[in-house]
Formats: C-alpha cells, sequence, structure tokens
C-alpha cells in the first residue's frame, strides 16, 4: 500500500478542492510538527521531568500541569514566525497572543487547547491537542479579541492530536475527516484512515455519572432511559465509557460510534457547561459534523452559536446523529 505523507494530503486536497491555499498547508504542517514535539515529553514521561504540578494556575483558575504549559509554549513557538498568522488563542491564556512584530502576519488565527485531558497525564492514559483555525477579518490591521468572535461554522480547519499507544493526528479542512498515524521512526504523519464516519445508531454513551445528582430532567430522563437497557423504552443494553479526555473519548466516538456529553447541570447556574466553546467545542464540532455525526449545547447546533467572549463555555452533547438529535429533542420538550 503506497504511503500518503500528510504533505502529500495537503497538496492533492487543494488540486481538488482548491481550500488549503499554500499558507494554509504551512499552518497545518507546523502545527502538525508542533504537536510531534509534544508526543515526544508525553512519552518521556517522569524521565522528562514533565509530571506534576507546575504550581500555577491557567485563566480558567484550573492548576496548571507541567506539562500544559510545556505544551502552551511548543504551540506558540512553532506557529509565531512561519507569516502565516495574525493570533493566536490558548486555553491556558488569559487573552490573545498577537504575532510579534518582527515577523510578518499572515491571514490566520489559530486556536488551541495545547493539552486536553491533564488529570490523565500522570496517570499515562491518553491525552490530546486540539485546535481550531480561522480567517482574519478583511482590513485588521492589530488583531484583537473581537476578531476571534466567529461563529464555529467559519472554521477553515479543525482537528487534534491524540497521544496514545499511537499518536495520531485527525484533521477536517471541511472536505471530510481523515486520521494520519505518527510513524515515529520516520518522524512522518502518514495518513491511516480515509473519510472516517461516526456510525448512526450506537450503544455506547459518554459521561461523567459522578454529576448525576446535579444534571437537569432532560438530561436525566435521557440517561435513565439508557440505563433501564433491554427492557426499558430504547429496548436495548447501553454501555459506558468515560476516558475524562475529550480527545481520547471523541477518538473512539469517530471510530465506533457513541454520544459524548458534558451538560450544563445545577452546581452553578451561571456556568453554561464546563467546556470551553472556542478550544474544545467549536473544533470537535466541526469534525464531528464532517464525520457524519452532530453536535449540540441542547437546544441547537454549537457551531451556529455566536460567541461573546474568548473563554465562554457551553454545554456539550455530541456523537452519533440519533442519539444527539433525541437528547437534544428532550431539551425542547
Amino acid at each position: 500500500m503506497k504511503r500518503i505523507s500528510l504533505t502529500q494530503y495537503l497538496v492533492e486536497e487543494q488540486r481538488l478542492h482548491d481550500n488549503i491555499p499554500a499558507s494554509l498547508r504551512l499552518l497545518i504542517e507546523v502545527v502538525a510538527r508542533a504537536c510531534k514535539t509534544i508526543s515526544h515529553s508525553v512519552g518521556k514521561g517522569a524521565l522528562g521531568d514533565i509530571l506534576g504540578s507546575a504550581d500555577t494556575e491557567n485563566i480558567q483558575g484550573e492548576v496548571q500541569k507541567k506539562l500544559d504549559v510545556i505544551s502552551n509554549e511548543i504551540l506558540l513557538e512553532a506557529n509565531e514566525w512561519g507569516g502565516h498568522l495574525a493570533a493566536m488563542a490558548s486555553e491556558e491564556m488569559e487573552s490573545i497572543h498577537p504575532i510579534p512584530n518582527r515577523y510578518p502576519m499572515g491571514e490566520y488565527m489559530l486556536l488551541f487547547d495545547p493539552l486536553d485531558g491533564s488529570s490523565n497525564i500522570d496517570v499515562n492514559v491518553s491525552i490530546g491537542t486540539i485546535f481550531s483555525v480561522l480567517k482574519a477579518p478583511e482590513g485588521m490591521s492589530q488583531p484583537t479579541e473581537q476578531d476571534f468572535m466567529q461563529p464555529g461554522s467559519q472554521q477553515v480547519a479543525a482537528g487534534y492530536a491524540v497521544y496514545g499507544p499511537q499518536t495520531m493526528l485527525v484533521l477536517t479542512t471541511g472536505n471530510g475527516v481523515n486520521c494520519f498515524t505518527l510513524d515515529r521512526e520516520m518522524g512522518s504523519w502518514v495518513l491511516t484512515q480515509k473519510g472516517m464516519r461516526i456510525p448512526e445508531e450506537t450503544k455506547e454513551f459518554s459521561i461523567n455519572m459522578s454529576n448525576q445528582r446535579h444534571w437537569y430532567p432532560p438530561v436525566q430522563r435521557y440517561i435513565a432511559e439508557m440505563l433501564e437497557g433491554k427492557t426499558g423504552p430504547r429496548a436495548k443494553d447501553f454501555n459506558m465509557r468515560w476516558i475524562a479526555s475529550m480527545v481520547a473519548d471523541v477518538h473512539r466516538i469517530l471510530n465506533r460510534g457513541g454520544i459524548f456529553m458534558y451538560p450544563a447541570d445545577a452546581r452553578d447556574p451561571s456556568q453554561p457547561g464546563k467546556l470551553r466553546l472556542m478550544y474544545e467545542a467549536n473544533p470537535m464540532a466541526m469534525i464531528v459534523e464532517q464525520a457524519g455525526g452532530a453536535a449540540t449545547d441542547g437546544k441547537g447546533r454549537i457551531l451556529d452559536i455566536p460567541p461573546a467572549k474568548l473563554h465562554q463555555r457551553v454545554p456539550v452533547f455530541l456523537g452519533s446523529k440519533s442519539e444527539v438529535e433525541r437528547v437534544t429533542g428532550y431539551h425542547a420538550e
């Protein structure tokens, strides 16, 4: 079987669909290279002195792990100098990161969650990097946070890397979803899955059950029906899977179906959910929709939500279409 590299794939995709200009290709390649570097750090673990807490807090008020800080730096440094970006935004930083004046300013803006699933770092469970690419508004001279306030439907590319037994890069540029596996000996990304599709029907769900007592009625009803199994209204037995790393949970759903949920709950009614719209929900929603699935906040399509602030949070229901539509319907009732 002929091996297709990430670069070859991007060049051929541009010829076919005319949707990956050279500067976007360069951007994707640089992000992929940064993910390779992060993967190397992850693989070293305790040997590289990257485990444990950095004893700092990020803008979300979460204690940062050393690897959170390292991954953030790797992505910033890799993407600053190439001339393809106008600005970056990271889940780990309070405000945007404009490209320093000594470098040319490009036409794209990059958002990322440098390391998703931090609670899994120290126990050697799959973690990942999520990224989203937007086009800078026409005539923008000095990028501001406001320039990033674009609905997810305007993303030109989205993807994630998952650092597991194999390191994989899952990518969409708006024409389906493809998966590349890192050949560690050669140091190259090789296309290993083309046109990934999420099965419409599923018997698996993914949610943090420890929060059950706080859920609102639509989610309580939906999960209760699943738990009743064959003798309940759904007339089939469901399995629960929860890795507590969104990248790993979504990667499983992409491969074998299922629904991933992080609903809003009654603990803090002022906080509409835990996941960040710009760094997690939007890129994952684009990938899931491109693979034939659905992604909502319980009311409507995630990709249609107009962002109001950089670190906005949203409830998330994504995965197999029929299940997402069902639980969204329960919210409407």
